[in-house]
C-alpha cells in the first residue's frame, strides 16, 4: 500500500471519530449535526481517494475518482448550512435569508453527478502500454468543480465572519475549529482550481487527492485540540445580515486565484512546467500561513510591543482608539448595547479575552450584568451576597477613581467582584478593576481579565483605562438622564390621553344629564320617550367606540372620512337639544354638497361647541346653529349670547391643552376641536366679547 493511501486512510478514520465524538458527546444542535454529516462525506471522499491512490492501473484510478465525486456532490449543501448555523445565536434568519443559496448547493451538484456521470470525467487517449492515461473534466465536470469552488469560498467567508464577531475567549473557543476548516477547505480550493487549469491533463495529477487528504488530517488534528480543550464549544454571536465587503477570505481566496492563473498562463506560453502544480501549492500553504499569523492574538501583541520598543512611540494611538470609541458608541441608546461596545472595544485594544462590565442597582443594592466577551449571561450562578456590603462597594469605588489590580485589594467587595469574574487562565495575569462613576455615583464597573501572555498593565494602558471609564460613565449617565425624561414625557402623554378621554365622557354624561332633567316633564309624551330611548342608544355607542379607542391611543389620531352630508352631522349633534326649555335654540342650515369627513369625529366637535355655549349662558340664552357654503369652504358657526371669553385667554390659551375658565373642567374640549378640524385640512375661527357673546366658525374644503 503506497504512502499516500495510508495517508488518506488515516485521514478518512480521524474524520469519522472526530464526527461520532461531537455528536456523542456535544449537544444535540444544528451546527454539530451538519458539522456530523459534513465530516462524515469528507471521510467517505478520503477512503475512496485511497482506493484510487492504491490502485495498480490509471484506468482503475479513474474509477474510483468517478465514484468519489458522489460524496463531494453533498460537500457545498452540508458546510454551507454549517457556516451559517455554527456559533451564531440567529442562525434560523440567516438559514431564511439564504434558502436560495442553500437549495441550490444540494440540488445542482447532485443533478450533474446523477444526470451526466459519463460527462464528469472523460477519457480522451491511453498510451499503448496503458501506463499513461490523457483524461479531462466534461462539461457536467468542470462546472461541478466551479461550484465546489465557489461553495468553498462562501464557507469560509461565513467562517471569518462568526469569527471576527466573537471577541475575547468566545474568539479562543472557536479559533482551532475555523483555522482547521480553512485549512480544509483551502486545501480543496487549491485541488479544485488545478483541476479547472488542467481542462486534459495527464495521470500525473491524479495524486492530487493526497494533497486534499494531508490537509483533512491537519484539519482534523486542529479540530481535535479545540474539542479537548473547549469541546469544540458553540457560542452565540449574533453577525448582521449585510455582507462583510472587507473580508479576508474574499481577499485571500481572489489573489491566490488570480496568481495561480496568471502563472498557468505564463507557464503555459513558456513551453510548460511539469512542477508547477506543486509551486501553486506553496502559494496557497504561504497565504494560509500569513492568514493564521494574522489571526493570532500574540504576534499581534509582541508586534505591537517591538514597535513600540524599538521605534520609540506609544503604544497606542490615542487619537484612533478614541475616535473609535466614540464612533461605537455614539449610538447605543440603552445601557446593554453600551456596554456590550464598550467590553468588545477594550478586549480588542488591549488583547485581553475576558471583559465583563457590572452596573450598580441603588434600588436592589446589587450589581447587574451588562455585558461581557466571556460570561454568558443565561449560565451565570446567583452569586453569593451573604458577605456583600452594598455601602462599602458603592464608598469604595467612589474613593478609588484609578484603576486597580484587584488580586491585590483586600476589601470585602474586592473579594466579592474576584468570584464573579473568574479567570480562564492560570497565566492570564492579574484581573483589573476599572470603576464606572460620574460624578458623586458609582454606576458599575469593568472587570478585566485573561490578558493574553499575562502581560501586566503598564501606567499608559492603566490612564487610557481610566479615560475610558470615565467616558463609559458620562454616557451611561447621559442614556439614565434620557430614560427618566423619556418616562416623564410618557407620563405626560398618559395624562393628555386620560384628559381627552375624560373630556369625551363628561359630554357623554352631559347629554345624559339634559336628557334626564327633561324627563319628568315629558314622561308621558310617547315621542318624547323614543327620542330619550335614541338618545340613550347613541350616547351608549359612543362611550363603547371612546374605549375602543383607547388601544390606539398611543398612535397618532387618525380620521375616517367617507361622503357625508354636513347637515346630517349637525342634526344628530342637535337632536338631542330640542327639548331643553331654557335654552332657545336656533339653525339655519343651507344645502351643502356632500364632502369627506369623519362624521363621529364632526359631531364630536358640534357637541362640544353646544355645550360650551349652554355653559356660557348659565340658565337662560339663544345658541345659533348655522351652515353655509363660502368661497370653496363649508362653513358651521355656533354662537351664544353668553357671557363672553377675555381677549387674553382668547389670544393665549383658548386652544391650548389644559386651560380652562371653568371650575370643573378639563381645559381640554378646544384644544381636541382644533386637533380634529386640522386633520380635516380645515380650520376654526373665533370672536368673542365678554357680556355680549362668543361665535365659533367652523371651515371645511369643499374639495379634498
Amino acid at each position: 500500500m503506497t504512502n499516500s493511501a495510508i495517508l488518506a486512510f488515516i485521514s478518512a478514520a480521524l474524520s469519522a471519530l472526530l464526527a461520532l465524538a461531537v455528536v456523542v458527546r456535544g449537544k444535540r444542535s444544528a451546527a454539530n449535526w451538519l458539522f456530523f454529516a459534513g465530516m462524515i462525506c469528507l471521510a467517505i471522499e478520503s477512503i475512496f481517494d485511497g482506493f484510487g491512490l492504491n490502485a495498480s492501473s490509471p484506468v482503475e484510478i479513474i474509477r474510483w475518482q468517478r465514484i468519489a465525486i458522489f460524496p463531494k456532490a453533498l460537500l457545498p449543501g452540508f458546510w454551507i448550512c454549517f457556516s451559517l448555523a455554527y456559533s451564531r445565536g440567529n442562525y434560523r434568519e440567516f438559514l431564511t435569508r439564504w434558502r436560495m443559496v442553500v437549495g441550490m448547493a444540494f440540488v445542482l451538484p447532485i443533478v450533474l453527478v446523477c444526470g451526466f456521470p459519463d460527462d464528469i470525467y472523460r477519457v480522451f487517449r491511453v498510451s499503448d502500454t496503458a501506463t499513461t492515461v490523457w483524461f479531462g473534466f466534461g462539461n457536467a465536470g468542470k462546472a461541478l468543480n466551479v461550484i465546489v469552488l465557489i461553495s468553498l469560498i462562501i464557507v469560509l467567508m461565513n467562517l471569518e465572519k462568526t469569527f471576527r464577531t466573537a471577541v475575547g475567549t468566545m474568539r479562543w473557543r472557536i479559533k482551532f475549529v475555523v483555522l482547521g476548516l480553512c485549512i480544509i477547505f483551502g486545501a480543496r480550493i487549491y485541488t479544485d482550481s488545478q483541476a479547472l487549469l488542467y481542462s486534459t491533463v495527464n495521470s500525473s495529477l491524479l495524486s492530487l487527492p493526497a494533497v486534499d487528504a494531508g490537509a483533512l488530517l491537519l484539519g482534523c488534528l486542529l479540530i481535535g485540540v479545540s474539542y479537548l480543550r473547549a469541546g469544540v464549544g458553540e457560542i452565540d454571536v449574533y453577525p448582521s445580515h449585510t455582507f462583510l465587503y472587507s473580508s479576508i477570505t474574499v481577499l485571500l481566496s481572489g489573489i491566490y486565484l488570480l496568481v495561480v492563473g496568471v502563472l498557468a498562463r505564463v507557464v503555459v506560453a513558456l513551453g510548460g512546467d511539469t512542477a508547477f502544480p506543486l509551486k501553486s501549492f506553496f502559494v496557497l500553504i504561504g497565504i494560509v500561513g500569513l492568514a493564521v499569523l494574522l489571526l493570532s492574538d500574540r504576534i499581534r501583541q509582541k508586534t505591537n510591543q517591538f514597535i513600540s520598543r524599538h521605534f520609540a512611540r506609544p503604544l497606542y494611538d490615542y487619537r484612533k482608539v478614541w475616535n473609535l470609541f466614540t464612533e461605537k458608541t455614539a449610538h447605543a441608546t440603552n445601557q446593554n448595547t453600551l456596554c456590550a461596545a464598550t467590553a468588545k472595544l477594550v478586549s480588542d485594544t488591549f488583547n485581553i479575552l475576558s471583559v465583563t462590565v457590572w452596573l450598580t442597582d441603588p434600588g436592589e443594592h446589587r450589581l447587574v450584568f451588562a455585558g461581557s466577551t466571556s460570561l454568558d449571561a443565561e449560565k451565570l450562578p446567583a452569586p453569593d451576597t451573604s458577605n456583600f456590603d452594598w455601602n462599602a462597594l458603592t464608598s469604595g469605588l467612589l474613593e478609588t477613581t484609578q484603576p486597580f489590580d484587584l488580586e491585590k485589594a483586600k476589601t470585602g467587595w474586592a473579594e466579592f467582584i474576584r468570584r464573579l469574574n473568574p479567570g480562564t487562565f492560570a497565566k492570564g495575569g492579574s484581573r483589573v478593576c476599572v470603576p464606572i462613576v460620574a460624578g458623586d455615583q458609582a454606576l458599575g464597573i469593568i472587570v478585566l481579565a485573561d490578558r493574553v501572555g499575562g502581560v501586566p498593565f503598564s501606567l499608559e494602558e492603566l490612564d487610557l483605562l481610566k479615560c475610558i471609564g470615565n467616558h463609559v460613565g458620562a454616557s451611561l449617565l447621559g442614556i439614565q438622564l434620557s430614560q427618566k425624561l423619556l418616562s416623564a414625557k410618557e407620563q405626560e402623554a398618559f395624562k393628555s390621553v386620560s384628559a381627552f378621554f375624560a373630556h369625551d365622557l363628561k359630554n357623554a354624561a352631559s347629554t345624559l344629564s339634559l336628557m334626564l332633567k327633561n324627563l319628568p316633564k315629558h314622561f308621558e309624551d310617547p315621542e318624547f320617550r323614543e327620542d330619550v330611548l335614541r338618545g340613550l342608544s347613541k350616547t351608549v355607542n359612543h362611550m363603547n367606540h371612546l374605549i375602543a379607542r383607547l388601544s390606539v391611543f398611543r398612535q397618532e389620531a387618525q380620521i375616517r372620512t367617507v361622503q357625508s352630508d354636513l347637515n346630517d352631522v349637525i342634526n344628530g349633534a342637535l337632536n338631542r337639544w330640542e327639548s331643553v326649555a331654557e335654552i332657545e335654540l336656533i339653525k339655519q342650515l343651507e344645502p351643502i354638497p356632500k364632502l369627506a369627513l369623519d362624521p363621529d369625529q364632526i359631531q364630536n366637535v358640534v357637541t362640544n361647541l353646544l355645550l360650551n355655549a349652554r355653559d356660557a349662558l348659565g340658565t337662560r340664552g339663544q345658541i345659533r346653529v348655522v351652515s353655509a357654503r363660502q368661497n370653496g369652504w363649508a362653513t358651521v358657526t355656533v354662537s351664544d349670547n353668553g357671557c363672553g371669553i377675555s381677549p387674553e385667554f382668547l389670544r393665549q390659551s383658548l386652544f391650548r391643552p389644559f386651560r380652562t375658565t371653568k371650575k370643573d373642567g378639563t381645559g381640554i374640549g378646544m384644544f381636541q376641536c382644533k386637533t380634529i378640524i386640522e386633520a380635516h385640512r380645515g380650520k376654526i375661527e373665533v370672536e368673542s366679547e365678554l357680556g355680549k357673546g362668543t361665535s365659533f366658525r367652523i371651515l371645511l374644503p369643499l374639495q379634498s
